[in-house]
């Protein structure tokens, strides 16, 4: 009885106090429904309805992932028992793919890098070249510098702008010192593996991503 009075409550919002029902507001009032403009009850509904849908496909994509992890190990050890092979790549990257060519799974193993006080060195450095460089020039470089440590934000980088720096050809001598720094100051602390799947019409065609990402469908 109780798990139903849960789930009532979650699905509309209401609770029910001596035959009257309620909603509590942002504040954690109890207020009667029939006090709360019908918009806001509107809008009330069909958040709860999206919510609901979304709390039941990310269960959906969990289950899906686990399975796949699943699906896919039991695979690679049938695998090595019967032919003694196994798959995988530099770093544990793998690729799966139908007989026909057209539908893959790839396996994608990422490091997670932090960066040590080193970093703070190289920072110095940079800002030794920034200073002697004329305000003008190599603006592309200046911006970034910029968005790398993030200068609006006191001890925060970006991490992908920091990458792009080591990227840079420039031969001055601190500047080489600063990106031997940051290489330094790299740290592995540990590694994320995602699931990608692909398919594409044709052998010759541009593979597409089978898109799981709400952002990117």
């Amino acid at each position: 009885m109780q798990a139903a009075t849960e789930a009532s409550i979650a699905a509309t919002g209401a609770i029910v106090v001596g035959g009257k029902s309620y909603m509590p507001d942002a504040k954690g009032n109890l207020v009667p429904v029939e006090a709360i403009k019908a918009a806001d009850k509107l809008e009330d509904e069909t958040v709860r309805k999206i919510i609901g849908h979304a709390v039941e496909l990310s269960a959906q994509i969990g289950r899906f992932k686990e399975h796949t992890f699943d699906d896919l190990s039991a695979f690679e050890a049938l695998l090595a028992q019967e032919y003694g092979a196994t798959k995988g790549g530099a770093k544990g990257n793998k690729t799966f793919m139908t007989f026909d060519g057209l539908k893959k799974v790839s396996v994608q193993v990422a490091d997670l890098i932090d960066f040590g006080s080193q970093l703070q060195i190289a920072k110095g450095l940079i800002d030794e070249c920034l200073t002697e460089w004329s305000a003008d020039s190599r603006t592309e470089i200046r911006s970034i510098i910029s968005r790398a440590f993030n200068v609006e934000k006191q001890g925060q980088i970006n991490r992908t702008e920091i990458f792009m720096l080591l990227r840079l050809d420039i031969e001055d001598g601190r500047w080489q010192r600063a990106m031997e720094a940051i290489r330094a100051a790299m740290r592995v602390i540990g590694s994320k593996t995602y699931v990608r799947c692909y398919e594409r019409d044709s052998q010759d065609a541009e593979w597409r991503a089978v898109t799981i990402d709400l952002a990117k469908a």
